[in-house]
């Protein structure tokens, strides 16, 4: 599907207009928000190298183990959020860019950002 031959999809236009403006380093990751209907995934990617540095996710066996499971995707999600920035200090990241996906800043999303600031994670 290349970006000549198809019309791109609303989300994928928001996207690639957010990206044009921000990038990760090593010093500073892009912490990048994927959602599904059941699921989130976050990641922190250093763009000058293409690695991904942490990730978490709501299938991670974290999230799965945990005895307080309950609560619907908004709890999941900010507990991926926190999940992340826990793993992020322990590599010794504190400051960040937050990049959205493409999705609005509300419900899942934004409770992931909430999550990796209680976290301990600066964006």
């Amino acid at each position: 599907m290349g970006k000549t031959s198809q019309k791109l999809t609303g989300r994928r236009r928001r996207r690639m207009r957010i990206r044009k403006k921000i990038a990760g380093s090593a010093q500073r990751p892009r912490l990048s928000v994927f959602r599904s209907n059941r699921h989130i995934v976050a990641q922190l990617i250093d763009d000058q190298t293409g690695t991904t540095i942490v990730a978490a996710s709501s299938f991670s066996s974290e999230i799965k183990q945990n005895p307080d499971a309950e609560g619907g995707k908004v709890v999941m999600a900010s507990r991926v959020g926190k999940i992340l920035a826990q793993k992020a200090l322990n590599k010794g990241i504190e400051s960040v860019v937050f990049d959205r996906g493409g999705y609005k800043y509300h419900g899942r999303v934004k409770a992931l950002a909430d999550g990796a600031r209680e976290g301990g994670l600066k964006f």
